[in-house]
């Protein structure tokens, strides 16, 4: 296999594994709103995913430094073209991750739970948007320049790549709160994810197959998609949260490959396909692409290694408001101290 495939592939990886846990990130701050009623389960809520999100985004920052040590061109065109979706994906990933760290250091976490949620849902919307331009096609011209402008970008069909990435992100983050969590917490997001998962079905499928693909290994990943998001549907109806997620994060895995299944052998087609950037015309020099391999081969299983175990030491559940702090420390009697004082 060539080192160009190789790299291809590799970075389709990192993308995959981006949305499937990032995916489920976003689709909680959406669901901040909805499903918390009070501030203890706001609390509940976040704490679901404080101690894994900012290690879940390390896979955007590989991804993208993978494009472009391995593919300037893409790289280049990519972001001059999609700059201004690229930049607000950026300002709301910020806006998130301040969220994230100070909520809990504010007296009022109000603004910080409007940060959250819209840090949340731009994204979520927005990668749909510019996958969705990515697959069909923008315009370029023999320079490999993008000549369109935002409105180009905004088409019909690239909205609905947006809600495709909307609707599976949330049902992802429903699904993922339900395994999460117990009790009312619980029920609601079982309750979201039940209602949810036939949309994101319907809107999912609708944008794949509006997609156009025709090779087997594409009409494969958009069955498989659609088989992953129905069964996560059933094991929700029966409460069973872990084949649930499972099911779920298989749909997002087979969503991703039916994208880059879909663009193969081009990395950024052009409305002109003699303009289209490829594997080959927007590759590296084989020898950076050498280089780039055995780092990969050796830092990989590490980095895959230590964020596996961060998940298995908060694999447990959080069972509800009862067992998170609302404000500061009761200055009163130590909890060492007896109430009756003995």
């Amino acid at each position: 296999m060539e080192l160009t495939t190789v790299w291809f592939v590799l970075i389709a990886v990192l993308w995959t594994g981006y949305f499937v846990l990032e995916g489920f990130d976003f689709g909680v701050g959406i669901l901040l709103p909805v499903l918390g009623g009070d501030e203890a389960e706001r609390r509940t809520i976040v704490k679901t995913i404080g101690p894994v999100w900012d290690g879940n985004e390390v896979w955007l920052l590989v991804a993208g430094g993978a494009t472009f040590a391995a593919f300037p061109e893409w790289y280049a065109t990519l972001f001059s073209g999609f700059y201004l979706p690229l930049f607000l994906i950026l300002l709301a990933l910020i806006m998130r991750g301040m969220a994230l760290e100070y909520r809990n250091k504010s007296d009022s976490t109000r603004g910080w739970d409007r940060a959250f949620f819209w840090g949340s849902l731009g994204p979520a919307f927005l990668w749909g948007v510019a996958f969705a331009n990515i697959v069909r096609g923008v315009p370029l011209d023999a320079d490999h320049e993008f000549t369109g402008s935002l409105l180009t970008l905004l088409n019909p069909f690239a909205l609905l790549g947006g809600a495709a990435t909307l609707a599976l992100f949330t049902l992802h983050g429903a699904i993922f709160l339900a395994l999460r969590t117990t009790g009312e917490l619980r029920q609601g997001a079982v309750r979201i994810a039940r209602t949810l998962a036939p949309v994101a079905i319907l809107v999912v499928i609708a944008f794949l197959i509006a997609s156009d693909g025709d090779k087997p290994a594409w009409w494969a990943a958009v069955a498989l998609a659609g088989a992953g998001l129905a069964a996560a549907l059933i094991a929700t109806l029966r409460g069973r949260d872990g084949w649930a997620f499972t099911a779920s994060a298989l749909a997002v895995v087979a969503f991703t490959a039916a994208l880059f299944t879909g663009l193969w052998p081009n990395v950024l087609p052009a409305l002109d396909p003699a303009h289209s950037l490829t594997v080959t015309n927007a590759a590296s020099s084989p020898y950076t692409l050498t280089v780039m391999t055995w780092v990969a081969a050796i830092f990989t299983p590490v980095v895959l290694a230590y964020q596996a175990w961060t998940y298995w030491v908060f694999r447990r559940r959080l069972t509800g408001p009862a067992d998170v702090p609302v404000g500061p420390p009761n200055p009163g009697p130590s909890a060492l101290t007896p109430a009756n004082g003995e």
